[in-house]
């Protein structure tokens, strides 16, 4: 399949790239994995393709106090590795790791997987239990967006028209899990889950990555993990399809939450490896 015809530019800094994104029309790539088949289905087809790879100044890990910060092109396996990420936001690189394949991992991006917002994606889960926040730049300058807030339905996002990441922050993290089910390796989750301190997030159990509220609320009012983790498909709207129906997804988050909850209380050996 063929895209429609676009014009191509490659922006040399961030200031550049916001302006060619004032273009009617212009659409921002990053690692690709996501907008280039949809152009060639035809879904999108932007009359300008700014791409932004080769931007350095988005591609960086540091520690700011008790804050990771991770530029927009930082990719999945640079995650992956990155000692700071490692020590002080492990659940990003575990949910990194379960990226696709090595190929995908070395291209794609977690600005890039967080502007997409795919519900069944891993990494947004992973951002959102973290707390983190989203840095976005502009036609009217900078601005702070809560994950929280970020993600409005599929593929949809509080990212306004000529807005691009650049960059995300999250705090630091003690004890995490993730949990994630797929029919065939390198698939993306039926179910996944991520856990970070009392924060549950649900992969494909909805329109976005969706917070398991009411197992939240049991674990801090002093509920066991079996009997919190029992509690995380209530309000969740999966996916109803032949191989993986809703009431099935519903029981592969209860199962998975507890597995996960147990992995951050240290229940479970595993981690990193």
């Amino acid at each position: 399949m063929i895209p429609a015809p676009f014009d191509y530019r490659r922006p040399g800094s961030v200031a550049e790239a916001l302006e060619l994104l004032a273009s009617p029309g212009a659409a921002l790539l990053a690692g690709g994995h996501s907008l280039l088949p949809l152009m060639k289905l035809r879904v999108v087809s932007p009359d300008v393709l700014v791409d932004v790879g080769a931007l350095a100044e988005l591609r960086y890990v540091r520690l700011d106090g008790d804050t990771v910060e991770i530029g927009a092109l930082t990719r999945f396996c640079d995650l992956v590795v990155d000692p700071v990420i490692r020590e002080h936001a492990p659940l990003l690189a575990r949910a990194a790791s379960s990226v696709g394949d090595r190929q995908v991992r070395h291209r794609g991006t977690i600005g890039g997987s967080l502007a997409h917002a795919d519900p069944a994606a891993d990494v947004p889960a992973a951002v959102l239990a973290c707390g983190g926040v989203v840095m976005v730049h502009g036609p009217d300058g900078a601005r702070r967006v809560h994950t929280r807030d970020f993600f409005l339905g599929r593929c949809r996002t509080a990212l306004g028209l000529g807005e691009m990441i650049v960059s995300v922050r999250v705090p630091r993290q003690t004890h995490w899990g993730f949990e994630k089910f797929t029919r065939r390796a390198l698939e993306w989750a039926l179910v996944g889950v991520a856990v970070a301190g009392e924060s549950v997030v649900l992969i494909n159990m909805g329109d976005r990555p969706v917070r398991a509220g009411v197992t939240e609320a049991a674990l801090r009012q002093g509920a066991s993990i079996e009997q919190a983790a029992g509690l995380a498909a209530w309000n969740t709207d999966p996916v109803d399809e032949p191989h993986a129906s809703a009431g099935f997804r519903q029981h592969l988050a209860r199962v998975l939450t507890r597995r996960a909850l147990q992995r951050a209380a240290g229940r479970v050996p595993g981690g990193l490896s």
